[in-house]
């Protein structure tokens, strides 16, 4: 009668318990492919307004989670970012040229330069668009924000933030997206798609 005691408390808990959940896929892990075409795959790689700030905001917790420290083994390399690019979106010294040539026009206030860097038509905050150069030069103040030009200066191609979406600069303020050239997707262009 004792063990009954002891052993009905102990079977009572044990059909009570749940097993543990499926652990939650990284945060930098991308989505599974959906796009079967390419050109379903290029609708799919291009950052809209309500996954640009998702993305940001996993990027954020990223980067608080892991400390830029070179001692630390688990901090990501410089090459880490390249890597991603080559694995998700393709040719990695396409989307560096495109950053480098971008964050140098933001950073020198050349408004032309930056125009040439752009996809048009441009996604801009509040999900409009931007339809062309001449639009984005009148609005040029509206579009490349103090808070734009301070993010951009501030990131270095290596730590860039990537995902199937295209490669996010800052918190998502600027996002480079490829697009495909041809029907087989065998030539990219790399532009500005998204300012916010």
């Amino acid at each position: 009668m004792r063990t009954m005691a002891y052993l009905v408390p102990v079977l009572l808990l044990a059909a009570c318990s749940q097993p543990a959940p499926p652990p939650e896929p990284a945060a930098d892990a991308p989505p599974p492919m959906t796009g079967a075409t390419p050109a379903e795959a290029a609708a799919s790689t291009t950052p809209d307004a309500v996954a640009a700030p998702q993305a940001a905001a996993e990027h954020a917790k990223d980067a608080a989670a892991t400390p830029a420290d070179a001692a630390n083994p688990a901090a990501p390399a410089a090459g880490d970012a390249r890597a991603r690019i080559e694995t998700l979106l393709g040719d990695a010294a396409q989307y560096e040229k495109v950053f480098t040539a971008f964050k140098t026009a933001v950073v020198g206030g050349d408004r032309a330069a930056v125009v040439e860097e752009v996809r048009f038509p441009l996604n801009i905050s509040g999900g409009r668009k931007i339809t062309g150069p001449g639009e984005f030069q009148r609005n040029y103040e509206k579009i490349i924000t103090p808070a734009v030009v301070k993010a951009v200066s501030a990131q270095d191609f290596g730590t860039v933030f990537v995902n199937q979406q295209g490669v996010m600069i800052g918190d998502g303020q600027v996002w480079l997206t490829g697009q495909c050239l041809d029907k087989a997707c065998t030539r990219t262009e790399v532009k500005v798609g998204t300012i916010q």
